[in-house]
């Protein structure tokens, strides 16, 4: 089980390339079971998530060839509709299979999904999507699904998920007729995905709204695609330089995909920032103070669909938020066990009252001490992993693996930062 040690205090500067992003790296490599052709992405994030992913893609029958952060896919030989359980239980990412596998088999057994547990993760939406395109769906210690022939169909979403959205346009490519998705999610990955759909051949409108029309082809194409850069990592890093007071300039990255974290979020807590064409950067020398609500009243930072502020940020956003000035509420609507990492937390230092499962107050600033953590998911990890650079004195962070689930080499490029981080194991 590998470990970080931090030394805290240091502050967090320089300049940071975003890898690509892990949320659309996923739903693109389930992709490749679409097309008998080749299909080559470029950008990948070599996280653990992905290298899982290809795991299973392997497993199945897909040939695969990864060099860098460039990986060739070709599923011309995949067999079989049922993927590896033991694979699967390690990355949620696996249900995104079941679309893809679907247009190829007439049936397909899929093992239930491993991940973070952050609370109830329901998987209703994808299958009442797969039933309207005239699938059946049945449940016995993991989920069959078959179809013989997947048919267009109008279906409003019950919630915007964006792995149900995912994975019904990717069925609905293949399936007779139009598709209509009403709610869809229309997050920048969801876009990058439908891009990549359409230079295979898919035809695809409404990309960037929460409203998708599809009209499935008879066959789909290879091609190749740069997988967009990942603005939860940006946020990441960002909020890690300015809890440490810090400054840091992100290259290469798309504004409309970072503008809503920054502007529904860290600018509340006092964060302000510059935008060079494609670069964001954050000035050093801040003095970090909540933007009170209109009479004084405390702010609410709270998540929600695209372009809300996204729930795999809100964590480190409370983590920033104990070095700010201020008091602030933090509404998570999306996962019941999100929150649960701020118990490490106030143990550090942090002044935070944690009302219910789903909202917290923190008041600020507040000096955090070094001290023995584990990290529970992905970006509980990676908050609890800034509150260890910005705390006074040694922290240690256990079961680190799970933030390289989401986080390629962070603590290297932590390092390049600035940052006196090392792992073991």
């Amino acid at each position: 089980m590998a470990k970080f040690i931090i030394q805290g205090g240091n502050k967090l500067s320089g300049t940071i390339t975003p890898v690509g992003n892990k949320n659309a790296a996923l739903p693109m490599l389930a992709a490749c079971l679409l097309t008998d052709e080749k299909i080559t992405l470029k950008n990948l994030p070599l996280i653990k998530d992905v290298l899982v992913m290809l795991e299973v893609l392997e497993d199945l029958g897909v040939e695969v060839s990864l060099k860098k952060h460039s990986v060739e896919l070709c599923a011309a030989n995949v067999k079989t509709g049922k993927p590896n359980p033991a694979l699967c239980k390690h990355v949620r990412g696996s249900v995104l299979l079941a679309g893809p596998l679907m247009t190829r088999f007439n049936k397909v057994v899929l093992p239930p999904p491993g991940g973070d547990v952050i609370g109830r993760r329901r998987l209703d939406t994808h299958f009442l999507g797969f039933r309207a395109l005239g699938a059946e769906v049945s449940f016995n210690g993991g989920f069959e699904i078959k179809c013989k022939n997947l048919k267009g169909a109008e279906l409003l979403l019950d919630e915007a998920s964006v792995t149900a959205t995912e994975n019904i346009l990717m069925a609905a490519t293949r399936a007779k007729g139009k598709t209509k998705i009403y709610h869809a999610a229309c997050e920048p990955h969801v876009q990058d995905l439908c891009k990549l759909l359409v230079k295979m051949g898919a035809q695809i409108e409404g990309i960037g709204t929460n409203c998708l029309v599809v009209r499935g082809v008879s066959r789909l194409k290879g091609t190749t695609y740069s997988i967009g850069p990942d603005f939860m990592e940006a946020g990441s890093f960002l909020a890690a330089a300015a809890a440490t007071k810090g400054s840091l300039t992100l290259k290469g990255m798309r504004n409309d995909s970072v503008y809503p974290v920054m502007q529904h979020g860290f600018a509340k807590l006092g964060v302000e920032w510059t935008v060079d064409k494609n670069n964001w950067i954050l000035p050093a020398k801040q003095k970090f103070k909540v933007i009170d609500d209109a009479g004084a009243s405390v702010p609410k930072i709270e998540d929600g669909p695209w372009p809300c502020f996204p729930s795999d940020l809100m964590s480190v956003a409370i983590v920033l938020a104990t070095q700010v000035n201020g008091s602030v509420l933090f509404f998570e609507k999306m996962f019941e066990s999100r929150m649960y990492f701020v118990d490490r937390l106030i143990e550090m230092g942090a002044k935070i009252v944690q009302c219910d499962p789903h909202r917290v107050v923190t008041v600020g600033s507040s000096q955090l001490r070094g001290s023995f953590l584990t990290s529970p998911d992905i970006r509980a990890g990676m908050a609890l992993l800034i509150a260890a650079l910005c705390a006074e004195g040694e922290s240690v962070i256990d079961n680190a693996q799970m933030i390289d689930r989401g986080y390629e080499g962070i603590e290297k490029r932590l390092q390049r930062l600035g940052a006196d981080i090392v792992r073991e194991g």
